[in-house]
């Protein structure tokens, strides 16, 4: 609620309507002084996405632990007292930018602990060729000018076709101007600070796969995408609650147990979620809400991975 001192002039800003009380009876606009300051603007941010303190909290409280409540919620037409959807994953992903910009992850560390693993783990190839693995070294490719003659005198099979000759002149561009430890660490920070843009990229195609799964519902398009956003918003909200866990409770090795059973408990949490809440929301039996359930895991995990390997190649033939 603004605290704004009402402006003198009794005509409205937005419609110019005669004003006599604090809002404008035509348009709903509020009469007060719309120069702010960066404060009141900071504030008016938060109050506007939150509503209210009970509403607020009241929605975080049935996300986190009544699947399905929300979507059933809001689409009886009960939305006053929540937080709307969009604006709920919104609120969700500008903390959980904040948060990971406040704590940033160490990967140099994680990398130094499983650089032995990661050199047992990794393979020769005929083009990329590895001898002994170190991360602060580059990796060892075929010259441009060797595929350059290639492509000249060779015939046949041993030419690589446009797009593989553009992808592997993007491999050496990168290789040859960061180290196996450097292109590690920029992917996984860059993957980090991008899960809420990759969620928001997969949410229309999850929400499609629903209405294809219950089309003899006859629901609209618009009822799979609510229960999407509120599945989404648990998601992030989850993973920011992790995350938040393992970089304060986390970082202290006499409770560092805590963290650890906490991120154990919040991942099956995550995993289980998805079927009481299809279950609750389509109302069909629980066998065959489970199987459902499976098969819609499966499809989408699928799909998640066919981005998120589109989302590595983008990553990589950017990196600098």
């Amino acid at each position: 609620m603004s605290h704004s001192p009402i402006r003198k002039d009794k005509t409205c800003l937005n419609c110019r309507h005669v004003v006599e009380q604090k809002f404008c009876p035509n348009c709903g606009q509020e009469n007060t002084d719309s120069r702010k300051t960066f404060h009141h603007l900071f504030i008016h941010f938060f109050e506007d996405l939150t509503h209210y303190e009970n509403a607020f909290w009241k929605t975080i409280k049935n996300l986190l632990f009544k699947p399905a409540t929300l979507t059933k919620e809001y689409l009886s037409g009960k939305r006053l007292s929540y937080l709307a959807p969009v604006r709920l994953y919104i609120f969700i992903s500008f903390v959980t930018f904040l948060m990971i910009a406040l704590f940033p992850t160490n990967f140099d560390e994680s990398l130094n602990k499983g650089e032995k693993n990661i050199s047992s783990k990794l393979e020769k190839n005929e083009k990329i060729k590895i001898k002994n693995f170190n991360p602060n070294s580059h990796f060892e490719l075929i010259t441009m000018k060797e595929i350059d003659s290639i492509q000249k005198y060779e015939k046949g099979k041993e030419k690589l076709s446009e797009f593989e000759y553009w992808a592997y002149e993007k491999v050496v561009h990168v290789t040859e101007h960061n180290t196996k430890k450097e292109i590690i660490e920029k992917f996984l920070e860059s993957f980090v600070h991008n899960i809420p843009k990759i969620l928001f990229i997969i949410m229309p195609f999850f929400a499609f796969f629903l209405w294809i799964f219950h089309d003899k519902k006859k629901w609209y398009y618009f009822d799979h995408g609510i229960f999407t956003l509120h599945y989404f918003s648990f998601l992030l909200l989850t993973f920011l609650i992790l995350f938040v866990i393992d970089k304060t409770i986390g970082s202290i090795s006499a409770i560092s147990f805590i963290a650890e059973i906490a991120n154990f408990v919040g991942i099956i949490w995550m995993l289980y979620y998805f079927y009481p809440a299809h279950h609750r929301f389509y109302g069909e039996s629980r066998i065959v809400s489970f199987f459902k359930s499976i098969i819609l895991f499966f499809i989408n995990s699928f799909f998640i991975l066919f981005l998120l390997t589109l989302y590595i190649f983008y990553t990589f033939i950017n990196l600098h």
